[in-house]
């Protein structure tokens, strides 16, 4: 049986979510490094929205970080990322979407324009419920890791590198230590190693 093929850019949050939890549930995957301003032929007829991360399996293709990471905690969930039920796990769900849908957008405001204190200020609403959420349990949304540390972790890693000075002083201590513990994990570190951009005919580069 051919393992699954993994389109996907290092640096991509979306990308890096699915890695992680790839890693985690233990799946070996044919890993290939795309350049987004060169996307592979193979790719774009995989899924024509040209964005990573890209899944292919046998007989369907997943092209959603997050369809990505649910069909791997399906294979294997060891620690329960997934093992919430009713109030908890809709308060997952919501804190994923608001990361998805309403900090995103000022996360890459705060990135990419010049207004970048008024992105800045949007986006201190989520971080602030973030620290809130820390204040109550060790993680975002109980007192174990569960997939939404997972799902918001490189968006919050993308916001702090932008300025990262600013960040240490700027009165998220729990979310600071939270970051760096993810940070300097070795789930993280292990999805994070650098490939040259994939070409047809290269050799397969196996990952986990």
């Amino acid at each position: 049986m051919q393992l699954p093929i993994v389109y996907t850019f290092r640096r991509c949050p979306y990308a890096i979510r699915a890695r992680m939890t790839l890693a985690y549930a233990g799946i070996r995957y044919e890993h290939r490094e795309v350049l987004l301003r060169d996307k592979p032929a193979a790719m774009l007829a995989a899924s024509a929205k040209g964005t990573v991360p890209v899944l292919c399996l046998d007989r369907r293709v997943l092209d959603e970080s997050l369809d990505i990471m649910m069909w791997a905690l399906a294979i294997r969930d060891a620690e329960g990322w997934l093992d919430f039920a009713g109030p908890k796990a809709q308060d997952m769900a919501n804190l994923v979407s608001a990361n998805d849908y309403r900090f995103k957008p000022h996360l890459d405001g705060y990135k990419y324009r010049q207004e970048k204190l008024h992105y800045r200020t949007q986006a201190e609403v989520f971080l602030r419920d973030l620290e809130q959420r820390l204040n109550t349990h060790r993680w975002l949304c109980a007192q174990r890791l569960s997939y939404a540390d997972i799902a918001v972790f490189p968006f919050v890693r993308q916001f702090i590198n932008v300025d990262a000075g600013w960040f240490t002083g700027a009165g998220y201590p729990r979310l600071l230590a939270w970051y760096e513990e993810l940070s300097r994990g070795t789930l993280f570190n292990g999805v994070m190693h650098k490939y040259k951009p994939w070409q047809p005919g290269d050799e397969p580069v196996l990952a986990n």
